[in-house]
């Protein structure tokens, strides 16, 4: 999972991978804010869980937001748990750390660890197992088979996603030649009536002034 700074205010970024997602730590200063952004699919699920290091008389607050400003999940004075959230349409989320300290007290940096997943990275099977597993009395191989009918599922919905993109960007790259193609056309036909109407004064001069 890629993640993109939306606002650096310092600090060193280390990355670490977990299983079936990407994490993220960094240093947040005191009364400054950390947005991070990532994509989401339509109707997709979205999980996270974070972990701040104590600082006696701070706190931080997050908040997540979509494009369009809305809160999809809130929460303040935390350090340590998790948020969730479903998507509704293909979009952007922008998630933000907040640093609050007392005009008393100085302040010092504060480490935040995040980990989020999506789509079929959220999916636990431990439910599965547990669950539908005693009433159906599955093995430990139907389960690993519904797992990779999972993730297969999810590959073809990213190949969906892929195609589609493709197709819009080969739509805008045909409308962006044409309207280049008629815009050079455009120019040339300019640069050629000028290059004849001075063609034709220049002549006109030099008759009327009898040098030619």
């Amino acid at each position: 999972m890629v993640f993109a700074l939306n606002r650096i205010l310092g600090g060193l970024l280390v990355l670490f991978i977990v299983p079936n997602a990407m994490g993220i730590m960094f240093r947040l200063a005191p009364n400054t804010q950390k947005c991070l952004r990532d994509e989401m699919q339509g109707n997709q699920i979205v999980a996270g869980e974070y972990e701040i290091t104590n600082a006696p008389g701070q706190k931080i607050d997050y908040v997540v937001r979509d494009t369009k400003g809305h809160i999809l999940a809130k929460k303040e004075d935390i350090s340590k748990g998790k948020f969730s959230f479903t998507s509704e349409v293909y979009d952007t989320f922008e998630i933000c750390f907040i640093s609050q300290v007392p005009p008393t007290h100085r302040g010092i940096e504060q480490e935040v660890a995040l980990g989020v997943k999506k789509g079929i990275e959220t999916k636990s099977y431990e439910g599965f197992i547990n669950v539908i597993g005693e009433a159906a009395k599955l093995k430990p191989l139907e389960v690993d088979l519904k797992r990779l009918e999972d993730l297969s599922d999810a590959i073809v919905q990213d190949f969906a996603l892929m195609r589609k993109r493709e197709e819009e960007m080969r739509d805008t790259n045909e409308s962006t030649n044409s309207r280049v193609l008629f815009f050079s056309i455009f120019s040339m036909s300019c640069l050629l009536g000028l290059a004849t109407w001075q063609v034709l004064y220049l002549r006109r001069y030099f008759i009327a002034k009898k040098l030619i």
